[in-house]
C-alpha cells in the first residue's frame, strides 16, 4: 500500500491565503485594469503559485459578487479579458484595508491592542 505524500505546506495553507490573494487582485484591479497571466506573475512576484486553473474562477467569481467588471480586449488576433475594479469592489477594498490594518497591528504591535476577553 502505497503511503500518501502530504502536499508542500504552501498548498495546504492555500485556503488560507486565498482571502490575500483576493486582495492582491482587488488592490491591482483598482489601480489598472488587470489580466489573468499577468496577475498570476504579479502575484508571483509575491510568493504565491497560483495556475490559470486557480486564478480564472477566483476572477470570475470576483465578477460574479461585483467587486470586477470584465472587458474584453483583443491582443495580437487573441481575445483578452481585462478586469477593472467596480465601485462596489473599491468600497470592498476599503473596508478591506481598514481591517488588514487593525490585523496588522494586532499582529505585530500587540502591546497596543491589548484585547479584553
Amino acid at each position: 500500500m502505497a503511503m500518501k505524500r502530504k502536499p508542500p505546506a504552501e498548498a495546504r495553507n492555500q485556503e488560507l491565503y486565498i482571502g490575500l490573494v483576493r486582495l492582491h487582485v482587488l488592490h491591482h484591479a483598482a489601480e489598472e485594469p488587470i489580466f489573468g497571466l499577468g496577475i498570476i506573475g504579479e502575484l508571483g512576484r509575491h510568493g504565491y503559485r497560483l495556475g490559470p486553473g486557480t486564478i480564472y474562477p477566483l476572477l470570475h467569481g470576483m465578477e460574479r459578487r461585483g467587486w470586477l467588471r470584465a472587458n474584453v480586449q483583443h491582443v495580437e488576433g487573441r481575445r483578452r479579458k481585462a478586469y477593472a475594479a467596480t465601485a462596489a469592489g473599491r468600497r470592498a477594498l476599503k473596508l478591506a484595508r481598514e481591517r488588514v490594518r487593525e490585523l496588522y497591528e494586532e499582529m505585530f504591535h500587540p502591546e497596543s491592542t491589548k484585547a479584553a476577553f
